[in-house]
């Protein structure tokens, strides 16, 4: 592929979260990816990030089942509840 995703999802599980939160991010802010969300089904969390001069910044940080509306998907609100079934 030669470009970059505006968005990307991970899933994070208790053997690749180091790798998702560490190296992942850090390739995919190199990349010009510029929002991820950090899903964490075991704490019920969505962590909401954008890259900013390779770096990640923290937009929000969504738990249980909350309605969330967060970039780059801001015009819908979809309840956090439908992922923990």
């Amino acid at each position: 592929l030669t470009l970059a995703p505006d968005w990307i999802c991970e899933v994070l599980s208790t053997s690749t979260e180091a790798l998702d939160r560490g190296k992942k991010l850090r390739i995919y802010a190199r990349e010009g990816v510029t929002h991820a969300w950090l899903v964490d089904p075991l704490a019920h969390t969505l962590e909401v990030l954008c890259s900013e001069a390779g770096r990640w910044i923290e937009l929000g940080r969504y738990e249980g089942d909350a309605g969330v509306r967060a970039e780059p998907f801001d015009a819908i609100e979809p309840e956090l509840g439908a992922l923990w079934i």
